[in-house]
């Protein structure tokens, strides 16, 4: 039976039970990207399709928020808790609170330093870094420069993706030289960023964003810079991102941009809560392939992540390094469906 179908007979045997639906705390982490925006669609969508009743917060990417979130929500009687700490080292502290308590918690994209949840819903984030290494590798043929604009390195995503790329770039492509550039997620910074480093390093020719905060600021700084052109044309600036927002895929189709890892913001949604509701119930999982199309790794002792699949998408969909990509129309792609 699959996942959907089975939490559908077990909701259903609860209503039946007179026990009605857990009551879950989702915390969401910022509504300044279009990427955080489509989650936050996504989340009461799949609340009702798993039967859970759900009490919403919004951290704005501030970790003091998210704590005083946690404690609303313990003051709320919530039975689970589905997080996304942007900083991953401070939540610490209360995820512990709500360990004591008995209230689980799903960390959605991002997992925590330390402290344990029921659940990491998650994809490969140094796979990420490696696909975005590639892509510019190959395209640039093994040499010039490329600028990486990282997320926050207080984030267990900014470091994964900082240093995959690194390791890649220095492992596959020594003679590419990498800019790295602190941006905090932040897209005003990034741009802020490139327009000085490309007033030192003219000749850049490729751009690795590690979110799509930074894509207006850096297709405004191309387009400033008359470098805002086809992939025919010898000025072009090979662009990958990393999210996958509807915006991104036109991009790509128009040229503007040439690649980006489409990050599972409805599936995201979709197990963040499945995995909750599970916890909630007692339920509890081990280490091996899903039934959707994703495996469950031990990242230390006692703390499980489910990394969802999130496909390198191109204009063409051919393989880059001997690896499959996906082209930017694909119907299985969730920007496009919105």
């Amino acid at each position: 039976m699959s996942i959907t179908r089975s939490l559908r007979a077990g909701a259903a045997v609860l209503l039946a039970l007179g026990l009605g639906t857990p009551l879950v705390g989702v915390d969401f982490p910022r509504s300044d990207t279009d990427f955080w925006n489509s989650y936050i669609k996504y989340v009461p969508t799949y609340g009702k399709e798993l039967g859970v009743e759900l009490k919403t917060s919004n951290s704005q990417n501030d970790i003091a928020n998210l704590i005083s979130n946690t404690q609303t929500f313990i003051s709320q009687n919530v039975k689970g808790v589905v997080m996304a700490p942007q900083d991953t080292a401070a939540i610490a502290p209360s995820l512990q609170q709500l360990a004591d308590k008995k209230i689980p918690v799903v960390t959605i994209d991002t997992r925590p330093d330390n402290g344990q949840v029921a659940m990491v819903v998650r994809a490969d984030n140094r796979a990420y870094g490696t696909k975005a290494c590639q892509f510019l590798g190959e395209k640039l043929g093994g040499k010039g420069k490329v600028i990486m604009f990282q997320g926050g390195l207080d984030s267990i995503n900014g470091r994964d993706r900082t240093e995959s790329f690194n390791e890649c770039m220095k492992q596959n492509y020594p003679t590419i030289t990498v800019f790295g550039e602190a941006t905090e997620w932040k897209g005003d910074l990034a741009a802020s960023k490139f327009q000085t480093r490309l007033a030192s390093d003219p000749d850049i020719k490729g751009v690795y964003m590690q979110s799509s905060f930074a894509l207006a600021g850096t297709l405004q700084v191309l387009r400033q810079r008359n470098l805002l052109v086809p992939p025919t044309d010898p000025k072009h600036v090979f662009v990958v991102s990393n999210d996958g927002i509807p915006e991104e895929l036109k991009d790509i189709k128009d040229g503007h941009i040439d690649a980006t890892v489409s990050q599972p913001a409805d599936l995201f949604a979709k197990y963040g809560l499945y995995y909750v509701k599970a916890a909630i119930e007692g339920k509890t999982f081990q280490p091996g392939p899903t039934d959707h199309g994703s495996t469950i790794i031990q990242v230390r002792e006692g703390l499980l992540e489910d990394q969802l699949a999130a496909p390198l998408v191109t204009l063409d969909g051919a393989p880059i390094a001997g690896q499959p990509t996906l082209r930017y129309d694909d119907k299985t792609l969730w920007g496009n469906s919105l």
